[in-house]
């Protein structure tokens, strides 16, 4: 792997993490495409643990704010302030992890093909735009989170295995559905990501203990940095660009790449 496609992937992952347009569909089709070599383990835990970084960093606050909640709420056993949205992020991680751990060899042999990436990407991203339009056209939103809204968010989000689908889109689209706002929609989404992307990197640096081969440690750390800025920004594009246009333009995108690999 050379500097061209470090900072190139690097860049892919950034830009794509954290929007709704599937970073696995990108990282699928790019390095077939121009028939570059597998980038090694390594690179993928430090890219992963460059967005981890960016969105810690991102929601720094919120996060100091959300754990004296959740303490409080185990003292008091009462919810206090967003204590429920703290709750939100541990108890809806569990499906993800539950059917990850389980189905993790089976979804990596069986559903990274060219069609099932191709067909989650564009339903998916269709499923986006409906629930989108829905939300706009016939529900009120709600600014906090109910318990059902975490089963029901979080069932969701054990979809994103599929290759394809994207993380976050999937998870804001469930959101929308059930009537939360957007804004909180795009913030539980996001926080939610946290544990999910941990896991990930845990799980890939396990992996990567019983993994040979050689590594070349200054593209890391240049992969780590360009991911890292590129998805802090990305974050910040993404959320006011939502709040002044909606998510029509990645429901567009999401067709158009579908389209394309189903091409290919």
């Amino acid at each position: 792997m050379d500097i061209t496609q470090t900072i190139t992937l690097a860049l892919i992952q950034g830009f794509t993490e954290f929007l709704p347009v599937s970073s696995s569909a990108h990282l699928v089709i790019l390095p077939k495409f121009l028939d570059w070599p597998d980038q090694g383990l390594a690179f993928d835990v430090a890219l992963h643990f460059a967005t981890l970084c960016a969105i810690i960093f991102y929601y720094r606050s919120s996060l100091v704010s959300l754990t004296k909640d959740f303490y409080d709420s185990i003292a008091t056993r009462k919810t206090q302030g967003e204590s429920m949205l703290a709750w939100g992020i541990i108890l809806g991680t569990i499906p993800v992890g539950i059917v990850g751990l389980l189905f993790r060899e089976s979804i990596e042999l069986n559903l990274r093909s060219y069609h099932v990436v191709a067909f989650a990407t564009m339903f998916f991203g269709l499923l986006l735009g409906f629930s989108d339009w829905l939300h706009r056209k016939f529900q009120k939103s709600r600014e906090y989170i109910r318990g059902s809204d975490i089963l029901i968010v979080g069932c969701f989000q054990a979809l994103a295995l599929i290759p394809g689908t994207s993380r976050s889109g999937i998870t804001i689209t469930a959101a929308l559905l059930i009537g939360l706002s957007r804004t909180l929609s795009i913030k539980y989404a996001f926080l939610l990501s946290i544990p999910v992307i941990a896991l990930a990197t845990l799980l890939k640096t396990f992996d990567l203990i019983k993994d040979k081969s050689q590594v070349d440690l200054s593209l890391l750390f240049i992969g780590f940095v360009v991911t890292l800025i590129t998805s802090y920004f990305t974050i910040v594009f993404f959320i006011r660009l939502v709040e002044r246009i909606g998510f029509l333009p990645f429901v567009i995108y999401r067709i158009l790449l579908g389209a394309l690999l189903f091409l290919l």
